[in-house]
């Protein structure tokens, strides 16, 4: 992520351990530019959520710099407390006060302020996110996701330099989870804070992020655009956790590889190296044909996967194993149908290390 000096959040070689040779971080790396929204995803044990108390200063790290807006809050010799960061946090299922008022846990925060001031402030926050006739109600009057609204107000009200979103949306069912996450994502574009959103949600972080980091192994497999990571991943392990994917052995060439689907045109920011290697293919750029149509292959649905706007066909193909097919809407075909596989567009390669 490029951003310009003094602004956004830099992380530089953090590592962090839990005890004796546990490493968690290792070397980390992470830029985010001001106003960014970034998500880092990354599976279980990966080291996200180390890394968000690392920012927020719940952790110190064993090595590594931290800088938010020009000023090292982490690093040799430095360690600025986490009430003094200008870090706002919004934790999972949003913690507000039991015993304050909506409008009081906004407030909350907002130390050394006026009377007046608190209250225009307190009043901006509700109506940015959607709440301000709510002022009055106690938390347990509130939704889930309302809930989750008024800890993002609170988060901002002191003006923050960045909002950490710690899995804030992992609580709520399905139905709402959508619309707060565009709601979230509105409210800090409003305000123009830099955020990170920590969460182990592909789909999340691919919706509402300007940036995504991957962190395999305590370490940032990949950092790019949401469009970037899903079309050139860094390597088939990125490929297959950010989305479905179809990885195929290819033998590259001239910028084409032969697979057990047929020939596959190739895509990269330069010419493609021949040799062997790993195609990534999207299971949209495959396509469900007749079994003797021209360039296809032949294979044999095994499982059908509805989700009401598309379909996940498996198909058992000759070479391949299987292969995920997506197609839009209702589907024909059942289990133990012979059909025919074709890939459309180019493919991502990954050659095989020497």
């Amino acid at each position: 992520m490029t951003v310009g000096s003094g602004t956004g959040l830099r992380i530089t070689g953090v590592t962090s351990s839990y005890g004796r040779g546990n490493r968690v971080l290792d070397d980390l790396g992470l830029t985010v530019g001001e106003g960014e929204l970034a998500a880092v995803l990354g599976p279980s044990g990966c080291g996200k959520t180390t890394l968000l108390r690392v920012i927020a200063g719940f952790v110190t790290p064993d090595a590594g710099e931290v800088v938010l807006g020009g000023r090292t809050i982490s690093g040799p010799g430095v360690h600025v407390p986490p009430e003094r960061r200008g870090v706002g946090i919004v934790a999972q299922e949003g913690a507000l006060f039991p015993h304050l008022s909506v409008a009081r846990n906004v407030a909350f925060g907002l130390v050394g302020a006026g009377r007046a001031e608190r209250r225009a402030r307190t009043a901006e926050l509700l109506d940015l996110v959607g709440l301000g006739a709510y002022r009055d109600r106690m938390p347990h009057e509130l939704s889930g996701g309302q809930q989750q609204r008024v800890a993002l107000a609170r988060a901002l009200a002191p003006r923050p330099a960045l909002v950490l979103l710690d899995e804030p949306f992992s609580a709520l069912d399905s139905a709402l989870r959508a619309g707060l996450r565009s709601d979230v994502r509105g409210a800090l574009r409003a305000a123009g804070t830099t955020a990170v959103l920590v969460t182990h949600d592909q789909e999340e972080a691919l919706s509402v992020a300007d940036r995504v980091a991957v962190i395999r192994g305590g370490r940032v497999a990949q950092c790019g655009t949401p469009q970037e990571l899903y079309a050139a991943p860094a390597d088939p392990w990125v490929a297959s956790f950010v989305g479905e994917a179809v990885l195929l052995p290819g033998s590259a060439r001239a910028g084409t590889a032969t697979t057990a689907l047929g020939p596959v045109s190739l895509r990269g920011a330069g010419p493609v190296r021949d040799g062997e290697g790993t195609v990534v293919l999207r299971p949209e750029q495959l396509r469900l044909v007749a079994p003797d149509a021209d360039a296809a292959v032949r294979g044999r649905v095994g499982e059908v996967r509805f989700h009401g706007h598309d379909a996940l066909v498996l198909v058992e193909v000759g070479g391949a194993g299987t292969v995920t097919v997506r197609t839009p809407g209702p589907v024909e075909v059942r289990p133990g149908d012979e059909v025919g596989v074709r890939v459309t567009g180019a493919a991502a390669f990954h050659r095989d290390s020497a």
